[in-house]
């Protein structure tokens, strides 16, 4: 699989990452994806502490252990579960980071973190103090790089301007083209790269668009009746070949921002279908122009 410099770092990502949140907590369910997933040539894992109240972490560790040098690893701090952990609160202060990377690497069973991201963000957080925690993580030798994860344009230009994160892991797609107007070509400007969540749109952008539009529900700006017109067009003079989900990863590809398409995997079927959509033909500029002529160049209007 092929692998893109990961921002101004020397972690070559593989283009396809799992998303490990989908794993669930069936140790042998999940070890049997992560095995499918580095037989495929992904060496990008993502995960957080957030996720399954830290389970996943250990699930993640457990089975990249033995392989814990040739992959790359990110996790991700700033929510912390409440006594109850019915719900959980937003804490991007030094000191919560400080303490929570211990957990992530206990959890993670490794003594360091590829990439470290900060879950999130606003602009009314202390940012200057929020950087200091990463950099400091990163001295120390208990993380090697750090980034956000974030779609607000206000915090990802506070980043952009006073730290030296590498990456923003940011919500893409052909429905989603938020990004396109100002974050992409800002990042690639910076030399800051994006890794892409959301690539089908919660299953929109697939095969199955049939069924995910029998709720009568919209996405984002566009209505259900809207979705109903495009979603074949997309098909029939995109994907009349091959499977959708392969278009809507090649697009975000196709951005030279775009280091690498996070995608979850609930099986091991999906892993490689995954896989096979990451390594199937790049899209031509024809292609890219005909996706862009036939859906909306959505804008943030928040966070501005």
């Amino acid at each position: 699989m092929k692998k893109r410099l990961l921002g101004n770092s020397d972690l070559h990502v593989s283009v396809l990452g799992l998303g490990c949140m989908s794993l669930g907590t069936d140790e042998k369910k999940a070890g049997d994806i992560i095995g499918a997933a580095l037989e495929a040539g992904v060496n990008y894992f993502d995960t957080a502490d957030l996720y399954d109240f830290g389970e996943n972490e250990q699930i993640v560790g457990k089975a990249l252990k033995a392989v814990r040098s040739e992959v790359i690893i990110a996790t991700k701090a700033g929510n912390r579960w409440n006594e109850n952990k019915d719900g959980w609160s937003w804490d991007p202060s030094k000191e919560h980071i400080k303490d929570a990377v211990k957990g992530s690497l206990k959890r993670l069973q490794t003594d360091y973190i590829d990439l470290y991201q900060l879950h999130g963000g606003t602009i009314k957080d202390n940012i200057d103090e929020t950087i200091e925690a990463f950099e400091e993580l990163k001295a120390e030798g208990l993380i090697r790089y750090y980034g956000i994860s974030s779609i607000r344009p206000n915090v990802i230009r506070e980043y952009i301007a006073k730290s030296s994160i590498v990456s923003v892991m940011m919500q893409y797609s052909m429905l989603d083209r938020r990004p396109e107007e100002e974050a992409l070509p800002l990042l690639h400007e910076h030399g800051i790269s994006v890794v892409t969540r959301g690539t089908v749109a919660k299953g929109l952008l697939s095969d199955r668009f049939p069924e995910k539009t029998a709720s009568g529900k919209g996405f984002l700006d566009y209505s259900h009746e809207e979705l109903g017109a495009l979603l074949p067009q997309l098909k029939d003079r995109l994907a009349a070949s091959r499977p959708l989900e392969e278009v809507a990863l090649q697009y975000n590809l196709a951005h030279p921002a775009v280091a690498s398409v996070v995608t979850g995997a609930s099986s091991v079927s999906q892993v490689r279908a995954n896989a096979k959509a990451a390594g199937s033909s790049p899209l031509s500029s024809e292609e890219v122009r005909l996706i862009q002529e036939l859906t909306r160049a959505n804008k943030y209007s928040e966070h501005r």
